[in-house]
C-alpha cells in the first residue's frame, strides 16, 4: 500500500504564463483608465458639459502596463518566490549596512548646507521650508499613530489651533513669536487632551471617525466665529519673526545694517529655513528621548496590543492622552511657524487633506521610523513638484507610485524598528531563581 502523493506541482513559469498575466493586468488598466484617462469631460462655454476622447494616450498606459507587468514577473522568476532565502552578494549587502549606516547624518549635513548649495534659487529654499515643515508634521503624528497606535484623522485641527493662536496673539496684543511660539504648543496640547478623553474607549475605524469630526468641528468653527478669526477672510498682517528681537528687513535696526551686510530678501527666507530645521530636529530628539521612556514604552505596549497593556497594569487612560497631547502640541508648533511664514491664514489651509497627507508621510515611511517619514515627506511633497509638468496626469502617476511602494513595502519605507529596551550583554541570574540551581 502506498502513501497518496502530495501535489507539488509548481505554478506555471513559461512565456504563456508571462503572457497570461500581462494580458490581464492589461485589460484591467483598459478598464480602469478607460474612464480616467480615455475619455475626459469639462464645461463649455455655454455651461453644457462637452467631452473629449485621447485614445492614444490610454493605449499607451495599457502598453505600458502590459510591458511592466512582464518585467515585474520576469524580476519575480529572477529573485525568488516569497519566503526563500535571496541570493544577494555578500558586497551588496555591505554596502546596503554602510548606506543605512551613514544615510540619517548625510541627509542632515546636506540639508544644513541646503541654503548654501541654492542661495539664489528661492523655489528650492521655499520647496525645502514646505517639505521640513511636513516633516515636522510627520513626526508629530507619528508619535500618535506610529508608536502609540491611535489612528487619528483630525490632526489638523492641532497644526490650525496652532497657527490661530499664534496669528491671534500676534495681532491683537503685539507679542513676538517667540512668545506665542510656546503657548501655541501649549494651547494645541490642550486640545488634544480634550479630543484624547472622548475617544478613550475607541479604537480602530471608530476612533478615525472621531478624530476625523474633531477636525471638521474645529475648521467650522474658524468659519464661523467671524469676530474671532475673521471667518472666510482669515487673518491678515501676521508679523514676521525676528532674530532675537532684530527684525530681517531693510531698515536702519535690520539685521543686515547691524551687521553691515547688503540687505538681501534671501535673508528671511534663510532663516526660515533653519528655523523649521531648528524645530523639527527638536521634534525629532524629543521623540527619541520619549521613545526610551517608561511613557514612550508604554505607547509601544499600547499599540501591539491594549488588552496586553492593561494586564501589565499599565494606566492606558493617561497614556492615550499623552499621546494626543505630545502629538498636538508638535503640531501647534509647526501651525505657528507656518502662520508667521505666510503672514496670511485662512481656513481653507486646514482641510481635511492635510491630514490625509500627514498620515500618507507617516505610513508609507513606516510607522514608529522617524528616518522613514522624513524620506517619505521628502518624497510625497517633493514628488508632486517633480511631476509637476505633467498636468492631469501628475496624481495618476503619483498615485500609481503609492500603489506599488504598499505592495513591494507593506510595512513603509522603512519597516524595521529598532526595540527601545534592549540587552546589551547578558545578564547572571541567581541560582536561587532557577531550578537547576545555576545561573
Amino acid at each position: 500500500m502506498t502513501a497518496p502523493s502530495l501535489n507539488t506541482a509548481k505554478p506555471a513559469t513559461g512565456i504563456p504564463a508571462l503572457l497570461k498575466t500581462a494580458f490581464i493586468n492589461a485589460i484591467v488598466a483598459l478598464v480602469l483608465f478607460s474612464l480616467m484617462v480615455g475619455i475626459r469631460t469639462e464645461a463649455g462655454s455655454d455651461g453644457q458639459l462637452t467631452y473629449m476622447t485621447r485614445f492614444g494616450e490610454l493605449a499607451s498606459l495599457v502598453g505600458i502596463v502590459f510591458g511592466g507587468s512582464i518585467v515585474i514577473e520576469l524580476l519575480r522568476q529572477w529573485i525568488g518566490p516569497t519566503g526563500t532565502e535571496k541570493l544577494v552578494p555578500p558586497a551588496i549587502q555591505s554596502g546596503m549596512s554602510f548606506v543605512g549606516r551613514y544615510l540619517a547624518p548625510a541627509l542632515l549635513i546636506f540639508t544644513l548646507l541646503v541654503p548654501v548649495f541654492f542661495y539664489n534659487q528661492r523655489y528650492i529654499l521655499d520647496l525645502a521650508i514646505l517639505v521640513l515643515t511636513y516633516v515636522m508634521l510627520g513626526w508629530g503624528l507619528n508619535v500618535v499613530v506610529g508608536l502609540a497606535g491611535l489612528l487619528d484623522l483630525g490632526y489638523v485641527a492641532f497644526y490650525a489651533v496652532g497657527a490661530y493662536s499664534y496669528a491671534l496673539l500676534a495681532t491683537n496684543f503685539g507679542w513676538s513669536f517667540w512668545v506665542c511660539l510656546p503657548l501655541a504648543g501649549i494651547l494645541a496640547a490642550f486640545w488634544g487632551v480634550l479630543l484624547g478623553f472622548p475617544v478613550l474607549r475607541l479604537r480602530g475605524d471608530y476612533l478615525a471617525i472621531v478624530t476625523l469630526a474633531f477636525g471638521e468641528i474645529i475648521r467650522l468653527v474658524i468659519i464661523n466665529w467671524q469676530s474671532l478669526t475673521g471667518g472666510p477672510n482669515g487673518v491678515p498682517g501676521i508679523p514676521r519673526p525676528t532674530f532675537f528681537g532684530i527684525p530681517l528687513d531693510n531698515s536702519d535696526d535690520g539685521l543686515a545694517a547691524k551687521l553691515g551686510i547688503e540687505y538681501s530678501s534671501t535673508h528671511r527666507i534663510v532663516f526660515l529655513f533653519y528655523l523649521i530645521l531648528a524645530l523639527a530636529l527638536l521634534t525629532n530628539w524629543v521623540t527619541i528621548r520619549l521613545r526610551r521612556l517608561p511613557i514612550g514604552r508604554a505607547w509601544e505596549a499600547l499599540r501591539e496590543d491594549e488588552v496586553a497593556c492593561r494586564a501589565l497594569g499599565i494606566n492606558t487612560t493617561t497614556t492615550k492622552l499623552t499621546a494626543f497631547a505630545t502629538g498636538a502640541m508638535f503640531g501647534g508648533f509647526a501651525g505657528a511657524f507656518f502662520a508667521t511664514r505666510q503672514g496670511f491664514i485662512s481656513p481653507e489651509s486646514f482641510t481635511f487633506q492635510e491630514s490625509a497627507l500627514v498620515l500618507a508621510i507617516v505610513v508609507l515611511g513606516g510607522m514608529g521610523s522617524q528616518l522613514g517619514v522624513a524620506l517619505a515627506a521628502l518624497a510625497m511633497i517633493g514628488g508632486f513638484e517633480l511631476f509637476r509638468g505633467l498636468e492631469t496626469y501628475r496624481m495618476l502617476v503619483f498615485g500609481m507610485a503609492m500603489v506599488l511602494i504598499m505592495i513591494w513595502r507593506p510595512r513603509g519605507l522603512i519597516g524595521h524598528r529598532a526595540p527601545t529596551v534592549y540587552l546589551t550583554k547578558a545578564k547572571a541570574i541567581s541560582s536561587d531563581l532557577v531550578k537547576e540551581g545555576h545561573g
